[in-house]
């Protein structure tokens, strides 16, 4: 990748800090926190929260009341109110699987994925070392979404997919908000992650799910939680013939959730998509977007 960091002094002082720090520790107990049923101490975080994001819109929730989720992280990870994001008409477009800002996205035609100007990491690191996932995608597209507290935090379906496998990736759970994006190299393939193997329509799709410091918790719906705990060995499970049925997923179905901001990542192979010609890095996007066409991206 050509080009310096855009990394400023405050970014690299800000990810030293966390380099520091007990992060597993700190985000274990951030989870006890969120978990927390006690009605006093929900209500305060939930309160706070509040106070802290002012734009967070509770009319599109499914319950708009921020009172009445159990915990809160209830709270945090809360539904959609039906028709929220309606799904474009056009079956050939590919949406946005996020509420969220578009990071860095292009053609991994190197076997490098780019993480912000001057900075890349390697495509099969971040695939957790499979040679044949990595093979697949290489000379294909990517995309980085960045999701911000605020944002509504479940990840659904940006197309049609059944799920083939899924490996989750120990790793450290670093922030992934702008400043540490720009601050430490191959941050997306350091963080500990769930990698989500898809059959679609126009062949092979990985969705990677990056955890981060705080919570670092991730869900799919059809495993449940998968961390915490933050194992240090990798987990791989496949889906076969028999189970496939139960792994469909439509385009615009919830396939999973984080507790606590994060990223979410996106590949898919050669010729799959063409991206959308006013996509731009950092451009805010939502759930049900249309971000690429199906098929003219050779």
């Amino acid at each position: 990748m050509a080009g310096p960091s855009t990394a400023s002094l405050s970014d690299r002082v800000f990810a030293a800090l966390l380099w520091i720090l007990p992060t597993r520790a700190i985000s274990r107990a951030a989870h006890a926190l969120a978990q927390s049923r006690l009605p006093w101490l929900k209500r305060a975080l939930v309160n706070a929260f509040m106070h802290l994001f002012p734009g967070i819109d509770m009319d599109e929730a499914a319950e708009p009341d921020p009172q009445r989720y159990e915990s809160f992280n209830a709270f945090f990870t809360r539904a959609l109110a039906p028709g929220a994001r309606p799904m474009p008409d056009d079956r050939e477009l590919i949406v946005s699987p996020v509420d969220g800002a578009l990071g860095a996205f292009g053609d991994a035609h190197s076997g490098e994925i780019c993480q912000t100007k001057g900075v890349a990491y390697d495509l099969r690191t971040l695939l957790g070392g499979n040679e044949s996932w990595s093979a697949a995608f290489l000379g294909g597209r990517y995309a980085t979404f960045y999701l911000a507290p605020d944002n509504y935090h479940r990840v659904h379906m940006p197309l049609d997919g059944c799920v083939r496998d899924m490996r989750y990736v120990p790793g450290r759970l670093f922030g992934v908000n702008p400043r540490c994006v720009r601050a430490i190299p191959r941050l997306f393939s350091r963080n500990e992650r769930l990698v989500t193997l898809f059959d679609t329509a126009v062949g092979p799709m990985a969705l990677v799910m990056v955890g981060a410091f705080i919570v670092g918790g991730i869900h799919t719906r059809w495993a449940g939680q998968i961390c915490p705990p933050h194992r240090r060995v990798p987990r791989e499970e496949s889906f076969t013939d028999a189970t496939l049925e139960h792994a469909y997923y439509a385009r615009g179905a919830e396939m999973g959730r984080f507790s606590i901001g994060s990223s979410v990542i996106l590949l898919f192979g050669p010729g799959a998509l063409a991206w959308h010609d006013e996509l731009g890095a950092g451009q805010p996007l939502r759930l049900g977007q249309p971000i690429a066409q199906m098929g003219r991206g050779a």
